[in-house]
């Protein structure tokens, strides 16, 4: 085990190949203390004890100007490269993310507190995403030449150009998957990048990003900005030509209404309420073991994670009896270490593990049973929650409506498949649904009257997010766009169309008198129809 210095706090023992020169040498890459005034740094702290890492650097909003300029100027070279030469940076990109996947892990893990399982997959998710890009990215951003409004005469031909440079702000759940994944295709596509992860999971971005320089990316292309959103993230927002956020639906909110002021795009994807419908023919043998990871998986910080689950009467008592055994066993299994034996690991911060308490003690004080768990773990680590189970929530309670954000759920039950999609669809979130049956096509006759952007038959959330081939996103208030995809590549792109005239027939006719002239177009359309010409 390694020791870092730091200069204040206790020393954080951290695995070997986390050491204080890696570290430095990853906040250093941040831009701050440049081009303003020193501002004080973020004290990093590995979430299983709160000792201290290190001291992350804060960016003013000069900084942020300036990492702007830098990729900016970066971004002309890289977009006139060919993009076989772009693509070669990523191949080389998914095998060394691949060879580093354990130093990966455990940045991950010393931010983010997760169980070392999540935090594999979490790594893994990154190379998935390039290797589909690799595959299709040339398909996707090829010139379409297309006929134009009059056969032959004229063309329309569909370009993609990058759009300059693109904010990636990232969360501090998947801070690697989605900081990495999201910047791959607006990079491929021929973007300068400014990342801004969450001061207390920025070690892995980081490291990712060495990784791309070490694959041949240009330095300066993707600039690190680090501090608080109110103070680095209007001046962001002003300095670049899309947004990427992942997020809180408020926060959300306010980078879409900046965005819109400054006439860009932007893609967010922003909280879920998810819902599980378990309908009365299900295999609870199959069931209950996806479900336990649907609603536990990243001790249920997720945004896709399930909150409610919803059980057919007939089952209910059954289906309930079992996941809160399951639940009951999987809390035997929390704990605090950089090895596989932990099935599920800690809250982010201690902060967050009372928002998550506050939830079920006032569900508990409202009249919610809590069927088990409940409680915070302080002997295993400051900010460790027990997997919780409740029934009996009413929506006066915060649980009931509210984003918890950690291994709670609550069980309800229902009669008829309409009482069941009314409940589900109750709720002003629709990003992830989640549908149990022994009965595909049943299931996915129910699907259709779902309001949620993933619906997923037979699992909880990542067969869907899995899908890199198929856009992901939200509906109502979880976002705004998608990514994955030709879509998630797309965005970060603008459509141009250039059309070609090789004779000059479209033009009105001086000789001509115009009611011959509307006569001839009329029979023109009407004859381009016919033979399906338009």
């Amino acid at each position: 085990m390694s020791t870092t210095s730091t200069q204040s706090g206790s020393k954080a023992k951290l695995p070997p190949r986390v050491t204080e020169s890696l570290v430095n040498r990853l906040t250093a890459m941040v831009t701050a203390g440049t081009a303003g005034e020193a501002r004080e740094p973020f004290e990093m702290t590995e979430v299983y004890t709160g000792d201290v890492v290190g001291y992350l650097p804060q960016s003013s909003p000069e900084d942020v100007k300036a990492a702007a300029e830098i990729a900016r100027a970066a971004q002309r070279e890289w977009a006139a490269r060919p993009l076989a030469d772009r693509l070669a940076v990523f191949e080389r990109a998914h095998e060394l993310i691949l060879s580093e996947i354990e130093t990966l892990a455990d940045l991950i893990q010393i931010g983010c507190g997760k169980a070392r399982r999540m935090a594999i997959e979490e790594a893994c998710d990154t190379p998935m995403v390039i290797a589909h890009y690799l595959k299709t990215a040339k398909k996707t951003l090829k010139p379409k030449k297309r006929s134009g409004p009059m056969p032959v005469i004229t063309t329309s031909t569909e370009e993609h150009r990058p759009k300059g440079v693109v904010a990636v702000i990232a969360p501090w759940n998947f801070p690697f998957a989605i900081s990495m994944s999201d910047s791959t295709p607006a990079l491929i596509a021929g973007n300068g990048v400014i990342m801004k992860p969450d001061n207390k999971t920025a070690l892995c971005t980081l490291y990712g990003i060495e990784l791309l320089h070490k694959a041949g990316l240009p330095r300066g292309l993707v600039q690190v900005v680090c501090g608080g959103g109110p103070d680095v993230g209007p001046t962001l927002i002003d300095s670049v030509d899309f947004v990427m956020f992942t997020g809180s639906t408020a926060t959300g909110r306010t980078i879409g209404e900046q965005a819109g002021r400054n006439l860009i795009g932007c893609s967010l994807e922003l909280g879920g309420k998810n819902p599980m419908i378990v309908l009365d023919d299900v295999n609870l043998d199959e069931a209950i073991p996806s479900a336990i990871f649907a609603v536990f998986g990243n001790t249920g910080q997720a945004c896709m994670h399930i909150e409610r689950i919803y059980v057919h009467e007939r089952i209910y008592d059954e289906y309930l009896r079992r996941f809160a055994a399951a639940a009951e066993e999987l809390g035997k299994t929390l704990g605090a270490s950089y090895d596989f034996e932990p099935e599920m690991g800690s809250l982010v911060s201690v902060d967050h593990m009372k928002r998550v308490a506050a939830h079920v003690d006032e569900a508990r004080e409202k009249g919610a049973t809590v069927v088990t768990g409940g409680k915070p773990r302080p002997d295993i680590g400051p900010a460790f929650f027990e997997p919780t189970v409740l029934t009996g929530v009413t929506k006066d309670m915060a649980h009931a409506t509210q984003e918890t954000f950690g291994p709670v759920v609550t069980i309800y039950k229902y009669s008829g498949v309409d009482e069941a999609v009314a409940l589900a669809n109750d709720t002003d979130y629709g990003l992830n649904a989640s549908i149990w049956t022994g009965n595909i096509e049943r299931a996915t006759a129910l699907a259709e009257r779902l309001e949620a952007g993933a619906i997923n038959i037979n699992d909880g959330f990542v067969t869907s997010y899995a899908a890199k081939g198929t856009p992901s996103g939200g509906v109502k208030q979880s976002g705004v766009g998608t990514r994955h995809g030709a879509a998630g590549l797309l965005k970060y792109t603008d459509t141009i169309n250039v059309g070609v005239q090789k004779k000059q027939i479209m033009a009105a006719r001086a000789s001509m008198p115009y009611e011959k002239q509307l006569k001839s177009t009329l029979l023109t359309l009407r004859l381009m129809r016919r033979l399906h010409l338009g």
